[in-house]
């Protein structure tokens, strides 16, 4: 009888749960689950510079709690700040950017079909505006919805509607908010949550200058009018804005974990040349009854994701990332979002 009161003790604490170490160690992983697999796409690795963008899949099975390497992405180059997400059965790959020797970064348009059962990619489609470290939501088993996000030199305001029966692009309501990059956020039914990220305005000298941003929105999408969104201005979040957050629709709420409260490069060093480091905040926000919720801090506090993945029973991931002192990390933050 121990066993299972000290896996309820372990919630309750948010105590680390059992989870295997990937085989790699990895940050700004694209992750997506389908059925009992966790997929892992492109990422950084330990050495945290341009030569090591990498370009390949590894796979968890939640059942046996094996990994296992599963392929090669057939694109030129790896790619940092994609996204990875499943859509009526199906896992789509998008965007990202490019780092060249001499630290070019160019926005990918790509968006990618892959194929678990081959392990498989096929070309899907293009976006029509390529951007990278933006929030992409499934929607109804049918649409993808990408939110504001970095393209090439600034960022945009634009929300981009993939229909993936048609597979069409359209142009929806532009996002409301300053325009951001590295933000996070979930949708639950027809409403998404979008909260933090990075803004980015023109020095005197003409570079960017970076600052974290508070602002929290919320998008009413319509089935019957795609291209229609409400949108409207929440509270700030509970704690400090963050910065590459994890953040997912589950359960009839929006959950969001772990992230830095400064805005930095992939290597994890802050634009203002100080060392980021990681949050160990949970909180969600249920948008049925227009609340922000606290929830006990993750087990070991982590940066750099680029997605949460729901395990189950309340459970939740975060995979990779970085841990404190910018370390590079192949382990899994198990969770569960008790109030």
């Amino acid at each position: 009888m121990m066993k299972p009161l000290l896996l309820l003790a372990a919630l309750a604490s948010g105590t680390a749960l059992a989870q295997a170490d990937a085989p790699v160690a990895r940050t700004n992983w694209a992750v997506a689950r389908d059925g009992d697999q966790v997929y892992t796409f492109f990422g950084l690795g330990p050495g945290k510079t341009w030569a090591d963008i990498q370009q390949d899949v590894h796979a968890l099975d939640l059942r046996s709690d094996a990994w296992r390497k599963v392929a090669d992405i057939p694109v030129a180059q790896g790619r940092l700040a994609s996204a990875a997400l499943t859509v009526g059965g199906k896992i789509y790959l998008i965007g990202g950017y490019t780092v060249s020797a001499k630290g070019e970064e160019v926005s990918t348009p790509e968006v990618l079909r892959f194929l678990p059962d081959s392990g498989r990619f096929e070309a899907e489609t293009t976006m029509p505006v390529p951007v990278d470290d933006s929030v992409a939501l499934p929607w109804r088993e049918r649409w993808i919805v990408l939110v504001s996000g970095w393209h090439d030199k600034a960022n945009v305001t634009d929300v981009q509607i993939y229909d993936t029966h048609t597979r069409r692009w359209t142009s929806a309501t532009p996002f409301p908010g300053r325009p951001v990059f590295g933000h996070a956020g979930g949708l639950i039914g027809d409403t998404m949550v979008l909260c933090d990220g990075v803004t980015a305005d023109k020095g005197a000298d003409g570079k960017n200058v970076f600052a974290i941003s508070n602002a929290c929105w919320q998008g009413t999408l319509d089935t019957e009018q795609p291209a229609l969104i409400s949108w409207r201005a929440l509270p700030p979040h509970p704690g400090v804005p963050l910065y590459r957050a994890g953040a997912v629709g589950d359960n009839g709420r929006i959950v969001f974990a772990g992230g830095s409260g400064r805005p930095y490069n992939y290597n994890g060093i802050g634009y203002d040349q100080l060392p980021a480091e990681p949050s160990d905040a949970v909180f969600s926000y249920d948008p049925a009854r227009g609340r922000w919720q606290t929830h006990a801090p993750l087990p070991q506090a982590g940066m750099d994701f680029r997605g949460l993945v729901p395990l189950g029973n309340g459970e939740y991931g975060l995979f990779g990332g970085m841990r404190a002192g910018q370390r590079v990390s192949a382990g899994v933050i198990r969770f569960s979002a008790s109030p």
